[in-house]
């Protein structure tokens, strides 16, 4: 095995661990998201503490948006290379 395909082979590795990170901040989003709806109004929390979390979930699946097209134009551009 040559150096470039190893070198491809790490690319490919360090991709596919972005987007396995990428998911995982996706359904940890949700599922903080989902628990702050069930249990805010249980204990009572005013609506101020509803917009908070309603912005972290947004900030979160943003990242993950962008990461997502970061790594969509770095496999494009890796297959445009072979």
């Amino acid at each position: 095995m040559s150096a470039q395909d190893q070198g491809k082979q790490a690319q490919e590795r360090a991709l596919a661990a972005r987007g396995r990170l990428v998911s995982l901040v996706i359904v940890g989003t949700m599922v903080l998201w989902l628990l702050s709806l069930w249990l805010g109004p249980m204990l009572g929390l005013p609506g101020r503490y509803a917009l908070l979390f309603d912005s972290a979930a947004l900030a979160g699946l943003f990242w993950a948006l962008v990461v997502s097209l970061q790594l969509r134009r770095a496999r494009a551009a890796a297959r445009d290379n072979e």
